[in-house]
């Protein structure tokens, strides 16, 4: 399912376009994985450049461009010395590349990457809070449209269930293989209902059809269970000394 040929094409027509300043192009996130749904899921690529000057930048352009016609997100362009110093500051974003990419020209840009931990932990906290309220305001401009809640629905969820799966690794549970297993293990951790998760990763997968779900009542169970989840992991991350202080 995952769209190798213009993959390919892609990584063929930037080494032309950029010739010895590309050092690297790495595939990561669910095109790397098993859990791709063309449907839903991008196709994220990590460009490494020796230098990102203007010039360096604009022969990229028609590659882009092409790329962006293809619906395809733009990659990521960075030299290998800002994503070693940017572990800090994208420690959840770059812990899942580390442990979940494929190298598709060059160098592996982040084998040896460390990230720090206790960083780590604060981002957890950071992104949840932050991503609850996003969902709240993007509610409030959503209802009365069922078309535009599923949508909500449907593109939120893979960033909550990141997010679960990371809140795992902070309290040192076994790190689940899946979307799936996090919502469930992390639903069974802080006891909060994950139907709603669930309901949607079988949509998403194409095992039941939106048509059969009140949307409603998705997001009502949905907001729910982010709402608890955000409020127990950030008592539970300070209590156990591993959350930010405040």
């Amino acid at each position: 399912m995952v769209p190798q040929q213009q993959i390919d094409d892609f990584v063929t027509r930037l080494q032309q376009a950029a010739g010895a300043n590309l050092e690297s192009v790495i595939l990561y996130g669910s095109a790397a994985t098993a859990e791709f749904v063309a449907e839903f899921s991008d196709v994220n690529l990590l460009c490494i450049l020796g230098e990102t000057s203007f010039p360096a930048l604009a022969k990229l352009v028609p590659v882009m461009e092409w790329w962006n016609k293809k619906k395809h997100p733009t990659p990521l362009v960075m030299t290998l010395e800002e994503l070693r110093r940017s572990a800090d500051v994208f420690a959840i974003e770059l812990l899942d590349m580390h442990e979940h990419h494929r190298v598709l020209f060059g160098n592996d840009a982040l084998k040896g990457l460390s990230v720090p931990m206790h960083l780590h932990r604060a981002q957890v906290e950071y992104e949840l809070r932050e991503k609850l309220i996003l969902l709240r305001q993007r509610l409030l401009l959503a209802a009365g449209d069922k078309l535009k809640l599923w949508e909500l629905l449907l593109s939120s969820l893979p960033a909550f269930a990141t997010l679960f799966r990371h809140v795992l690794i902070t309290l040192g549970d076994p790190k689940p293989g899946s979307k799936r297993e996090a919502i469930q293990a992390l639903s069974n951790r802080i006891k909060f209902d994950p139907s709603a998760f669930l309901e949607l990763l079988d949509i998403r997968e194409h095992k039941i059809e939106r048509k059969q779900l009140d949307v409603a009542n998705v997001f009502t169970r949905y907001l729910s269970a982010v709402e608890q989840a955000t409020a127990a992991v950030d008592t539970m991350l300070d209590s156990s000394g591993s959350g930010s202080s405040k």
